[in-house]
């Protein structure tokens, strides 16, 4: 085999056990999670945004853009449910590149997971305790998961993971709303078929164990466009894509139907500022259809506090060094614009 282990490192409950939760954000975890689930099963019809970086690319700008997202939140409260994107793992097309503070707690330096395992609980915790958000991340690795499962109050399956069997089963075993993303070929039956999994009871071997789940009832879509075989992209958020997607739920035996609608990557052509324009068109198409409004759960939006985006090398303070992302005032006018849309 051609591969050097380096060193064994923590299992999660070992990690847990260095940085436990305290019973205070145990019970913000759990009021909070209790608040969103209503939004996916309909008992309220607050918006969800699932909003944040690209990457958590610094623990100091995170929890700053974070911080100032808990003070929009205060004005939206009656309107808008927001979940914080701590995204710790950054899946790469190529496999080369920063794959996120779980591998490079510092993104000029060598990997180093131990530390990174660390960081990225640590900066979860932080959230919490300074500012009462539970926040969302991508389950890029399922085996990961745990280091983090008693953070987390969202859960996002990538385009490039949501076909993978043990994506799927892992999602069937969580209690928190997990969005499954279409693939980038854009084959919602292979979305749809992800959510059927999600939702459905399993036996499989988990971190060395046999376990069996219950089946995940929060599980559900995500939207977030496509790109061809000459690498085009292609939106697939307008008044029709909805529609589709509503047919297509109808079709099947699956329970609290929704999607959250990713307003950036595909849907924009990565044209981060498009992000307004196509938030307030999705707002407009729930206006006109009321399968579609009962649909659409909320938005995912890439922002930080500086637009667009930097080298992984960059010094601007809160500047994405992944995808591009709108900046805080593009940020904190489209949230207060969408809970005006919503009366």
């Amino acid at each position: 085999m051609n591969m050097n282990f380096k060193r064994k490192l923590p299992i999660p409950q070992e990690i847990k056990e260095m940085y436990p939760m305290t019973s205070e954000m145990q019970a913000l975890k759990e009021a909070n999670d209790k608040e969103i689930a209503k939004a996916f099963t309909g008992e309220t019809d607050k918006f969800v945004l699932v909003i944040g970086p690209c990457s958590a690319d610094r623990e100091d700008a995170v929890l700053d853009y974070i911080s100032r997202l808990r003070r929009v939140q205060e004005k939206v409260q009656d309107k808008i449910i927001i979940i914080p994107r701590i995204y710790t793992n950054k899946p790469r097309t190529t496999g080369d590149g920063y794959k996120g503070m779980l591998h490079q707690p510092n993104p000029n330096e060598s990997p180093d997971m131990l530390k990174g395992l660390i960081a990225i609980r640590k900066l979860h915790m932080k959230a919490i305790e300074e500012t009462g958000f539970t926040c969302a991340d991508e389950m890029l690795y399922p085996y990961n998961y745990r280091y983090l499962n008693d953070l987390l109050s969202y859960v996002a399956i990538g385009a490039r993971s949501v076909e993978n069997q043990e994506h799927r089963l892992t999602a069937s075993g969580l209690d928190i709303p997990v969005g499954m993303k279409n693939p980038t070929s854009g084959d919602l039956s292979v979305m749809m078929n992800s959510i059927t999994a999600g939702q459905h009871q399993h036996t499989f071997i988990y971190r060395g164990w046999e376990v069996e789940t219950k089946g995940n009832p929060l599980t559900h879509a995500i939207l977030r466009g496509y790109v061809n075989s000459q690498g085009q992209s292609f939106s697939n958020y307008h008044y029709e894509d909805l529609v589709n997607l509503c047919a297509l739920y109808a079709k099947t035996n699956l329970v609290n139907p929704g999607v959250i609608v990713d307003t950036n990557h595909a849907n924009s052509g990565k044209k981060w500022e498009e992000q307004i324009r196509i938030a307030k068109e999705i707002l407009h198409s729930t206006r006109h259809n009321d399968d579609v409004c009962k649909l659409v759960k909320g938005l995912m939006i890439e922002s930080y506090i500086e637009d667009g985006n930097q080298k992984p090398d960059g010094c601007v303070y809160g500047k994405s060094i992944t995808d591009p992302c709108l900046g805080w005032e593009k940020t904190e006018r489209l949230i207060l614009d969408i809970a005006e849309l919503r009366k």
